[in-house]
């Protein structure tokens, strides 16, 4: 049994191991250089959504996307996620078509069915920028949802070259969760049974991460999300039910990370629109308002911050698309595999962006990673799709 000393000795030490990757060779080191941008915010339109309700300005539920953003940037509509046989359309799939510039066929590690505990075997964006460029781990973020735990840790490859040295960082409801209850351990909340109960609770959370050394998962996540994390409980307490929920949720995790982390490269999974498999239609539209609703609050946030103003660009790209069959008792499936599924988007904008642009030829959704490496000057050697040249003015 680990004892309530023991633990917080163990959590007070975070503020320094925590954040200390393993040792790169000296020569590596002395290649890695400065950053000063552009800072890049990839936003996965998640839960899978279609055309017709998001870039179609006659039947947009997201006018800001449809009606003013794709102004500021270069528009591909005919975006395709690849037809490959044994490819699924889905929600951790396409998040790793996005962040690694390859398409694979994953399987679940638990072996779950509809399971998405994947493993990409290519580097991330992350960790293609984190290893060219002195940017700490905390300045590189997923923010991820509450109800989507399986994704966590797609913050990092297993690739011999790059890994969890490189990874990102993750802001979510379920670390929220895992910090208070490191903390109240470490603050003697419990004895006994009791904290022996706790430490156990503890022991689970941290083992989603299990690809991180052991070392690192329980000392936590690092003195400035730690610092994150107390200035979130400060504001909205322990319970849950002052914070928003749902999309909401990451777009206020997002917008106070731009002010207190000031993250280079970020992800925002967005995923309410998912909340269609309940079978309601107003699901799916509710969700993409509320995603342009976020929108519209990260573009205002980086228009009044001088750190991200004139040197922020936007990614914004779907996970997948859905059905378009009238007659599925449960509208907008994806899981099937169907033509529609496979049709996306993705808009660019921001310093270096073609403005008022639209690309009217096919594309591929994992030509993003080669993408922002061209943008953020880093070498995306397995991303597998050339860059979206159209897009660089």
């Amino acid at each position: 049994m680990t004892t309530r000393r023991a633990f917080l000795n163990r959590t007070l030490a975070a503020g320094t191991l925590a954040v200390l990757p393993r040792s790169l060779p000296a020569d590596e080191t002395l290649s890695r250089k400065d950053y000063s941008g552009p800072n890049v915010i990839i936003v996965r339109f998640g839960g899978g959504v279609r055309r017709k309700e998001t870039i179609d300005k006659d039947h947009t539920y997201a006018p800001f996307l449809a009606k003013e953003l794709t102004k500021r940037g270069t528009l591909f509509p005919l975006m395709e996620l690849g037809q490959l046989e044994g490819l699924a359309t889905s929600h951790g799939e396409g998040t790793l078509n996005i962040l690694t510039g390859k398409y694979d066929r994953y399987k679940d590690t638990d072996n779950q069915f509809l399971g998405e505990r994947f493993e990409a075997r290519v580097p991330t964006v992350f960790e293609y920028l984190r290893k060219s460029y002195t940017i700490p781990e905390h300045q590189t973020l997923i923010v991820n949802g509450e109800d989507r735990s399986q994704e966590e840790f797609y913050s990092f490859s297993n690739h011999h070259l790059f890994g969890a040295q490189f990874k990102s960082n993750v802001l979510s409801l379920y670390r929220f969760k895992t910090y208070l209850l490191r903390r109240a351990i470490a603050e003697g909340k419990w004895d006994g049974s009791a904290l022996e109960k706790k430490q156990a609770e503890l022991t689970k959370l941290e083992a989603i991460d299990y690809r991180t050394p052991e070392e690192a998962r329980t000392l936590g996540q690092g003195p400035e999300i730690t610092a994150f994390w107390d200035d979130w409980r400060a504001f909205y307490g322990d319970t849950g039910f002052v914070n928003p929920r749902g999309d909401r949720l990451l777009t206020e995790l997002a917008v106070r990370s731009l002010k207190t982390l000031q993250p280079r490269l970020m992800m925002i999974n967005y995923n309410d629109p998912d909340y269609v498999h309940w079978g309601n239609m107003s699901h799916y539209t509710r969700g993409i308002s509320i995603i342009d609703q976020g929108l519209q609050q990260l573009y205002a946030a980086v228009e009044s911050d001088e750190f991200y103003r004139g040197n922020t660009v936007f990614a914004i790209i779907p996970d997948c698309g859905r059905d378009t069959n009238r007659f599925a008792e449960v509208p907008c499936q994806h899981h099937f595999n169907s033509k529609s599924a496979h049709e996306i988007w993705a808009l660019l904008t921001g310093p270096g962006i073609a403005k008022n642009t639209v690309v009217d030829k096919p594309t591929q959704q994992i030509a993003l990673a080669k993408t922002l490496g061209q943008v953020m000057d880093f070498e995306a050697n397995f991303a597998e799709a050339p860059a979206l040249e159209e897009a660089i003015a």
